[in-house]
């Protein structure tokens, strides 16, 4: 059975949070090698998350903080 994108972009999601079962994996798997959107979201999702760790692991560039700057507008 062929999924929506909306269904893959969730089950990419959800794979973040759980094991997909055998059939979700392939059908993921086999949606994103025919769906260029949902590619990207998925490759953007892991970009974001290797971003997110390696922040909260000390390893990320400090981001200014320019809430000074805000309060003399």
């Amino acid at each position: 059975m062929m999924r929506s994108c909306r269904q893959v972009t969730r089950l990419c999601s959800d794979a973040l949070e759980r094991e997909l079962t055998l059939r979700e994996h392939v059908t993921m798997r086999t949606h994103l090698m025919m769906c260029v959107a949902c590619r990207n979201f998925s490759s953007h999702l892991a970009f974001l998350r290797q971003a997110m760790r390696r922040y909260a692991e000390g390893k990320g560039d400090a981001v200014p903080d320019n809430s000074e700057d805000r309060q003399q507008r």
